[in-house]
C-alpha cells in the first residue's frame, strides 16, 4: 500500500480491483478546499482511461511486479516475440502494448518488461539503440558537425534527422525516448 500523494506516471497500482497504470497525475490544491490527486488510469485489459480522483491520504494497493530481461526475436503479425534469458521460453507481446517502441526493434535487441502474476504488462526499449543507415541524401563534401540535419532512413522503417555527413550503411545510435540522433555507433 501507498499514499495517492505518491503515485507517479507509469507506476502499476490496483484500483477497483483492476491492474491499472498511471497515465498522467496531477496534486490539486484550491484555497483553503482539501487538496487532492487527479489521476489518468489506464485499464491493463481493456486500454481504456478513467479520471480518478484520490485524497492525499488515501491508500492505494500496489502490486508486486517483477522486472526481467528478455531478448526480442522476431515480429510475428501483430505480435512481438521475447524470448527469456534464463530459459529460453518465447512469449509473444501484443503490439498494442509494445507501441511505439516497436519501431526502434531489430532481433536481438534486450528489453525490460514488467510481471505480475507471470503476464508481461509493460515493456522498454534500450535507452540508445545502434540502426544501420540504408537511405539517406550523400554526403557533402567538407561537411561538419553543425546545426544543418537531414533525414536518413534506418533499417527498421523509421526517419531520423542526422548530420550531412553520415552516409547510407553507416550504423548510427539513437535515443529511443526522443527519436533523435546521439552518434556514430562504433
Amino acid at each position: 500500500m501507498m499514499k495517492a500523494i505518491d503515485l507517479r506516471k507509469g507506476k502499476t497500482i490496483i484500483h477497483e480491483g483492476q491492474l491499472v497504470v498511471v497515465h498522467d497525475v496531477s496534486h490539486v490544491a484550491k484555497g483553503n478546499k482539501r487538496s487532492y490527486m487527479q489521476a489518468k488510469l489506464k485499464n491493463f485489459k481493456s486500454g481504456g482511461i478513467t479520471d480518478v480522483r484520490f485524497t492525499v491520504d488515501a491508500r492505494v494497493e500496489v502490486p508486486f511486479v517483477e522486472s526481467k530481461e528478455y531478448e526480442f526475436l522476431y515480429r510475428e503479425a501483430e505480435d512481438f516475440i521475447v524470448m527469456d534469458l534464463e530459459s529460453y521460453d518465447q512469449f509473444p507481446v501484443s503490439a498494442v502494448l509494445v507501441g511505439e517502441a516497436g519501431k526502434w526493434l531489430k532481433p536481438n535487441e534486450r528489453v525490460k518488461c514488467q510481471l505480475y502474476d507471470g503476464q508481461i504488462i509493460s515493456f522498454e526499449p534500450p535507452l540508445v539503440v545502434a540502426l544501420e543507415v540504408t537511405e539517406t541524401t550523400p554526403a557533402i563534401k567538407g561537411a561538419t558537425a553543425t546545426n544543418q540535419l537531414k533525414e536518413a532512413i534506418l533499417e527498421t522503417g523509421v526517419k531520423v534527422r542526422v548530420p550531412p555527413f553520415i552516409t547510407t550503411g553507416e550504423s548510427v545510435r539513437v535515443d529511443t525516448r526522443t527519436g533523435e540522433y546521439v552518434e556514430r555507433a562504433k
